[in-house]
């Protein structure tokens, strides 16, 4: 839902893009803005947290196409065409524009400016309770507190709100928080939160869904003879893997039950082996390796010589 403050916020300004950007030159923008302007990066600046704010709601609009072509109609309606002013003499004021279009405004049993107002952005002409508008806003987590489901707490018009995100939510991902938008009117309900969600990558683990992915070097000789060995978890302890005699560099390798666990889903730990090759060999080691070669024989590439002819 649009909300009614958009004809004052000028979010391709907040991000410094023009109108006609498409959806990488925002995402840039907003990642260069959001990591200057972090809290962590400038602790007690009021200003630069109110500038954080204020990029993030840009963001979670803009990077919306749903919303960004609401917001678009909006920004148009309340710059094109004729302007809009306080009233007065010679001049036309909102409740003059709106009248006309709705055929009279203020009028014994007709519709006021507020009643055109919240029959464009959903409530219609009844004046009973009105749900207030909905808070897009974007909240930065770690990788962990991402698949932990970790609490967040933002700061929205003045006040604090806290919420729980769900285990293993992804980068990118909209959540919908009830009841945590603007104040309704006439005693209706809360608007909602439309929080959308950026995970920072971490130096080791990677996920594809609630799949995590570890690379694991091994040595030449454990890809070739086989080994077990252990690897990693996001949990913080390890588990045992047995390597294959024969393993690929980039093989996968699968331990059920051991990746991101959702509300009623638990995905697998991808181990990706990566065949550690070693940049320095003393004089045995080398003709240890030579002998093998001469002992190996063919080319392992004749048969991408062969396929590649075809």
């Amino acid at each position: 839902m649009a909300s009614q403050d958009w004809f004052s916020k000028d979010f391709y300004a907040t991000l410094g893009v023009p109108k006609d950007a498409d959806q990488a030159a925002v995402k840039k923008a907003y990642r260069q803005l959001a990591k200057e302007l972090h809290p962590d990066r400038n602790p007690g600046n009021a200003s630069a947290e109110q500038r954080f704010k204020d990029v993030g709601e840009a963001y979670a609009v803009l990077s919306d196409p749903e919303q960004r072509k609401q917001y678009d109609a909006v920004r148009a309606m309340g710059s094109g065409g004729p302007r809009f002013t306080p009233g007065g003499t010679g001049g036309q004021g909102f409740e003059d524009v709106f009248g006309g279009m709705f055929g009279g405004a203020q009028q014994a049993g007709g519709a006021g400016f507020e009643d055109i107002l919240s029959q464009m952005f959903g409530g219609g002409f009844q004046r009973g309770p009105q749900k207030g508008s909905d808070i897009a806003a974007v909240t930065e987590v770690s990788f962990r507190e991402a698949a932990q489901g970790a609490t967040v707490t933002l700061g929205l018009d003045g006040q604090r709100v806290s919420t729980r995100l769900p285990a293993g939510v992804q980068d990118g991902q909209k959540i919908r928080v009830p009841g945590k938008g603007r104040a309704g009117a006439n005693g209706g309900p809360k608007g909602d939160l439309l929080l959308t969600v950026r995970v920072a990558k971490h130096p080791v683990f990677s996920n594809d869904g609630l799949n995590l992915r570890v690379q694991v070097p091994v040595t030449f000789a454990e890809a070739t003879l086989g080994a077990t060995i252990q690897v990693p978890t996001l949990s913080g302890d390890k588990v045992t893997v047995k390597v294959p005699a024969g393993t690929a560099s980039g093989q996968i390798l699968r331990v059920k039950g051991r990746g991101l666990t959702s509300r009623d889903k638990t995905g697998d730990l991808h181990v990706a082996i990566v065949v550690d090759v070693p940049r320095k060999l003393s004089r045995a080691a080398k003709q240890a390796v030579e002998e093998l070669a001469a002992q190996l024989g063919d080319s392992p590439r004749e048969a991408l010589y062969k396929d590649a002819a075809k």
